[in-house]
């Protein structure tokens, strides 16, 4: 197993968004085998995607942002990197996680700083056909352009009839899969090192 090459005592936490909130979500899945094969880094899955309300731009302010959200955007400050599987829908990304993204893309106020400025991030996906997630994936990468997020180029981890690819229990089981997210955190952990060191 790959080990990171962090030169940082603690280790990097990262911060897991599943696009879908499917309870056998296959990105979800995903996301544990992120957490058993790591490279080294602290990995916490979020799971209060169902609980972010439309965005609201009346309401997006600190004083009266929804509970939900002022969590989200703490959480998402405060880890050294993003890890996000998505699913497709209708070629695009899923309105949950797109909703989300919106809520953290502003500061209005120009106080708080914007929660993904430059934040290391690496994407994958999942999805029982040949080419679903494909196109989420680069709709997701042309908003992270917006958002200024430091995103992860390769590989490209599309696990495409990934129903084949987890056992009974949800663990993924197929090597390539597990070779590939081994090497998409290890970039992503690149990349959290050369922020750390950019901020030191």
């Amino acid at each position: 197993m790959s080990t990171s090459t962090s030169t940082s005592t603690a280790p990097s936490t990262v911060l897991a968004i599943s696009g879908s909130i499917r309870t056998d979500s296959h990105n979800t899945r995903l996301l544990r085998a992120a957490q058993k094969f790591n490279t080294g880094q602290e990995i916490e899955i979020y799971e209060g995607l169902r609980d972010i309300p439309p965005y609201d731009q009346d309401l997006d302010t600190p004083d009266r942002r929804p509970a939900a959200v002022n969590e989200l955007r703490r959480r998402v400050m405060e880890a050294d990197g993003l890890l996000i599987s998505t699913p497709e829908f209708n070629y695009s990304i899923p309105g949950v996680l797109k909703n989300a993204l919106d809520w953290l893309s502003t500061d209005w106020t120009r106080t708080e700083g914007l929660p993904m400025n430059r934040k290391p991030t690496a994407i994958l996906g999942a999805a029982p056909t040949n080419f679903g997630t494909v196109r989420a994936q680069l709709a997701l990468r042309q908003v992270f352009v917006w958002t200024d997020n430091d995103v992860v180029v390769k590989p490209e981890v599309h696990v495409f009839r990934s129903h084949e690819r987890f056992d009974a229990e949800g663990n993924l089981t197929d090597e390539v899969t597990i070779e590939l997210l081994q090497l998409l955190l290890t970039n992503l952990q690149s990349k959290i090192d050369e922020a750390k060191s950019t901020r030191s």
